[in-house]
């Protein structure tokens, strides 16, 4: 039995779960199962690999998805450009661990981990079919893991933005210095704090909302509740919405075919 999994903390509202057992289900794989594993503190990580020796592939969910890269052998260049990860492949051969010995992760070990970003694909992809001449520029509210991957997608297409955060940082703007006047002329806001998810669903990102038109596009990285209180005050202006769902679809597909895709030689060490 192939085992797949997610960690991060909580994981009360888990998408992968649901997505991939369902997958599992529709598609006829029985060889393969779908698990939880909720670690408060990351140093438990190396206890959980060691402890599940049928592990193939694991997803990561906040608040890891940085930390996360200081325990892989190997890191795919996308997620080396944005330093944080949401997908591991596990590969349980011991021809290529030792070639690692010494090298970063668990020495000793017979499996070898790799860390790819699987949230820049699903991103750039949801995002792509919605973006008009207009959507010249971009606010991006916070500034964690997921956040990384969306300055990284913003970049690629190249729209200048912004990130909006809660603590002064270098070339940042708080919310509180956010005037409508800036909201205006940023017409692409997306969101990548978790303000808004189950269960504390009437929880918002601080922005003058009045100030948003109908030329403006509101994306959120949240999926659950499906319409959250940012995305409901920005259709209340006429702006177009979108939430996250799509996005995590595309990076599951993403993974599954990472975890799946024949095992390539070593090219390169974080």
């Amino acid at each position: 039995m192939k085992k797949y999994g997610l960690i991060g903390f909580p994981l009360t509202h888990s998408f992968s779960k649901k997505y991939f057992t369902e997958k599992f289900e529709k598609e006829g794989i029985n060889d393969a199962s779908y698990d939880l594993f909720e670690l408060a503190n990351l140093s438990d990580f190396p206890e959980l690999i060691k402890d599940n020796p049928d592990l193939c592939g694991l997803n990561v969910t906040i608040p890891h998805k940085i930390g996360a890269i200081f325990y892989v052998n190997w890191l795919d260049d996308e997620a080396k450009k944005v330093k944080a990860i949401n997908c591991i492949k596990v590969i349980q051969e011991s021809a290529l661990a030792a070639a690692f010995s010494g090298e970063v992760g668990f020495v000793g070990q017979d499996f070898r981990l790799e860390g790819y970003n699987t949230d820049i694909y699903g991103f750039e992809h949801s995002l792509k079919p919605l973006l008009k001449l207009h959507h010249k520029r971009a606010l991006v509210l916070g500034n964690g893991g997921a956040s990384r991957a969306v300055r990284y997608v913003l970049k690629k297409l190249g729209i200048p933005f912004k990130v909006v955060s809660r603590r002064p940082r270098p070339n940042q703007l708080l919310y509180e210095n956010l005037t409508p006047e800036i909201v205006k002329s940023y017409r692409l806001i997306i969101n990548t704090t978790p303000l808004g998810t189950d269960p504390d669903i009437t929880a918002f990102p601080p922005i003058p909302y009045d100030a948003i038109t109908e030329r403006h596009l509101l994306y959120d990285l949240i999926y659950n509740p499906e319409k959250t209180v940012f995305l409901q005050k920005g259709e209340a202006q006429g702006a177009e919405i979108k939430n996250g769902h799509e996005m995590l679809v595309l990076q599951a597909e993403k993974g599954w075919e990472i975890w799946n895709k024949k095992n390539h030689e070593p090219i390169s060490i974080i």
